[in-house]
């Protein structure tokens, strides 16, 4: 039961990285944390596509998230195996040349520049007397 659950898991690991989407959006999270608004500026697609890949990589356990207050951030998961580890490294190694992950990475530095689309928290305000 255990050697197939084992294979199940990497089976996941390697149909995420089969998707052109999912392939975008791990490349794009080598750098940092992203919210959902950032992916979908950064990849021009809708909002509810981009949140269902997301959801298919969190239970391949290859993203990891963060609530803060109105957002969810989202990054790489820290390997936990030597496959797992392998694969992150290739997101690096193995695609640096890929024209629409490029594209991807250009958009993704001039977004970062502008301040992104997830805005920071709210500060509070002191109430006047």
């Amino acid at each position: 039961m255990a050697a197939r659950a084992a294979s199940q898991a990497i089976s996941d690991k390697f149909a995420a990285f089969s998707d052109p989407t999912r392939l975008r959006i791990l490349h794009l999270l080598r750098e940092g944390e992203m919210c959902v608004g950032d992916l979908v500026t950064i990849l021009d697609m809708p909002q509810p596509t981009i949140s269902r890949h997301l959801a298919y990589l969190r239970r391949s356990a290859l993203v990891t998230t963060r609530k803060s207050s109105l957002w969810t951030y989202y990054s790489l998961a820290a390997a936990k195996s030597e496959l797992h580890r392998k694969l992150l490294d290739c997101l690096t190694a193995c695609f640096a040349d890929v024209p629409d992950l490029k594209k991807d990475a250009t958009r993704a530095t001039k977004l970062k520049k502008a301040g992104g689309c997830c805005e920071p928290e709210p500060v509070a305000r002191k109430a006047r007397r």
